[in-house]
């Protein structure tokens, strides 16, 4: 059996949440720890969030805090009508919060945890990926170091949809598209799980009601904590559920058999109206483009068989 050991790098975050629960009681997933980013909150309320749900799903795991604003911008604003004024859904807390910070900041975290096992870390970042950007500053030998980063986030317009924040820009990539385009153009594996995938695949609220009543206190808390994010998706055009966004990332870690991917490199617009735009070159197109012909090739998700991922998710939380 494969084991995979993970650094979770999270802006929890509804959609995060869910998806910790899932790496927390996956038999294959050894989380190795937790970084927070600003994203869907600041950086201190996501970090409190992960402190929270470490304590709760993952107690033996350690949070460190990252970074609070992207390389060259300010903050977002924060975003309460998706997430929250917690960024949890405005849940009912239960528990005490035992898991303390780290100390380190998250580059830091990354660095000396890839350092100390070599070969071995694979990076889910499901966040703006400030903090993947500033290790490869730090130490950019930890590049041929890391087993694989994988990243939810950007959108390739395989089922039409560029965005999900403006015309051309999914929210991740919006965070901070320098240190994507810096962390996709870096020497080590990636692999990116976009919106042409995540929003096929929708747990739906009979889905996730199943999963309330099946899976015990983690599947109370799925439920729980969905019920604002259900309500957003309503607004949004989804009449019945929620989009499995940051799930479908941890899925593809250990199910990626699932997902259909295309190969090519990938640059991310950083200025301009279409700032935070992925355009992916495909390896089979022969047409010369010097800004994506030097840089390494991405895995892009372009398929997925949703119903086999929910499946997953449903049978990791029984």
């Amino acid at each position: 059996m494969t084991l995979h050991k993970l650094i979770y790098d999270t802006d929890p975050g509804i959609d995060d949440a869910i998806a910790l629960v899932f790496q927390a009681r996956h038999p294959q997933i050894e989380l190795l720890g937790i970084t927070s980013v600003f994203g869907n909150a600041d950086i201190d309320t996501t970090t409190t969030n992960a402190r929270y749900l470490a304590s709760r799903f993952a107690p033996d795991v350690p949070v460190a805090r990252g970074a609070s604003a992207p390389l060259e911008s300010a903050p977002p604003a924060p975003i309460p009508h998706i997430h929250g004024d917690d960024a949890l859904g405005n849940i009912e807390r239960t528990g005490d919060v035992t898991v303390q910070e780290d100390g380190r900041a998250a580059h830091r975290f990354i660095i000396d945890t890839v350092r100390a096992h070599p070969g071995e870390v694979t990076l889910l970042a499901v966040g703006p990926l400030t903090n993947l950007a500033l290790a490869l500053r730090d130490d950019p030998e930890i590049a041929s170091l890391v087993r694989e980063v994988v990243v939810m986030g950007g959108a390739f317009g395989i089922n039409g949809v560029l965005g999900n924040v403006s015309p051309a820009a999914e929210a991740n990539m919006r965070g901070d598209p320098h240190a994507a385009d810096i962390v996709f153009s870096a020497p080590w594996k990636v692999s990116i799980v976009g919106l042409d995938v995540t929003q096929v695949t929708i747990m739906t609220n009979a889905f996730l009601a199943d999963v309330r009543d099946s899976a015990g206190d983690a599947g109370r808390f799925v439920w729980d904590v969905s019920r604002f994010y259900a309500r957003f998706h309503v607004e949004e055009g989804v009449t019945d559920g929620i989009y499995a966004h940051d799930y479908s990332a941890a899925a593809y870690v250990v199910a990626r058999e699932l997902f259909t991917t295309r190969q090519g490199p990938v640059r991310v617009l950083t200025e301009g109206i279409a700032a935070a735009l992925t355009i992916q070159k495909p390896l089979a197109m022969p047409v010369p483009a010097p800004e994506w012909d030097t840089r390494p090739s991405c895995d892009v998700c372009i398929g997925v068989n949703a119903d086999a991922v929910l499946d997953l998710f449903a049978k990791t939380l029984r």
